[in-house]
């Protein structure tokens, strides 16, 4: 960690970084698009990280931006694609939910600091008049729609139950009352959503918050200017 007194020189330093100390590239952050980004917000500014006006402009279609540093470029991306532009180098840095890198599972990507926003919970779901006779328990095969279906095979592959995943991207709720699946695995925040569709929650699979996420080879050949801003973060939460 930092010294109070150290900050100011360090950030002068990483700053020039990149030009000075032989990196031909800006550090990239890779941030999802949508709900998680207006919490997220906020915490660029605690971090010092502004980016360019066109950032907030709802009517750009940007999506690379320059921020106030001149070393530091900032990218807006789909959130499912924000671990594969960390995993595979084209991104530092990255704001992930746990749910997409449950999904993922990359091991290029490390994710050292839970940065405590987008929190909701991923869970199964079925027709509530399908749950009042339905055992969870006796389960041993079931028929899901879902846009995470790795993350739904290993959860009840851990309960010893056969999961048949059909990949959906969206409208998941459509999908039992039309007859493709008895059940559903998708995000829920305040179950609005499940509820207007005749849906209830009947397992919980995990809770989900939106993670710092690093290159794990970039870790390593810019140790410093990584660890700088994972400790900004850092500090950024703790004052949230």
């Amino acid at each position: 960690m930092l010294a109070d007194n150290d900050k100011a020189p360090a950030r002068k330093h990483l700053i020039v970084s990149a030009q000075y100390v032989g990196f031909d590239e800006s550090i990239v952050l890779a941030v999802p698009k949508g709900r998680i980004l207006k919490e997220l917000r906020p915490l660029l500014d605690r971090v010092g990280l502004v980016p360019s006006a066109e950032f907030d402009d709802e009517n750009s279609r940007d999506l690379r931006f320059a921020t106030n540093l001149p070393g530091v470029e900032i990218i807006r991306v789909r959130s499912f694609d924000v671990p594969t532009f960390v995993a595979f180098g084209a991104a530092h840095l990255g704001v992930s939910g746990n749910d997409v890198l449950m999904e993922f599972d990359y091991p290029e990507v490390y994710s050292p600091l839970d940065l405590g926003i987008g929190r909701c919970r991923i869970s199964v779901a079925e027709q509530v008049d399908f749950s009042k006779t339905d055992d969870p328990s006796r389960w041993s095969h079931v028929r899901v729609a879902t846009k995470y279906p790795e993350l739904t095979r290993k959860h009840f592959a851990a309960r010893g139950v056969q999961a048949e995943c059909i990949k959906l991207n969206g409208a998941m709720e459509l999908a039992p009352s039309l007859g493709l699946c008895d059940r559903i695995v998708d995000l829920v925040s305040s179950g609005a959503t499940l509820k207007a569709n005749g849906l209830v929650e009947v397992e919980h699979i995990a809770d989900i918050t939106s993670r710092l996420i690093v290159n794990r080879t970039a870790l390593k050949t810019r140790s410093e200017e990584i660890s700088y801003w994972v400790e900004k973060f850092r500090e950024a939460c703790s004052a949230s």
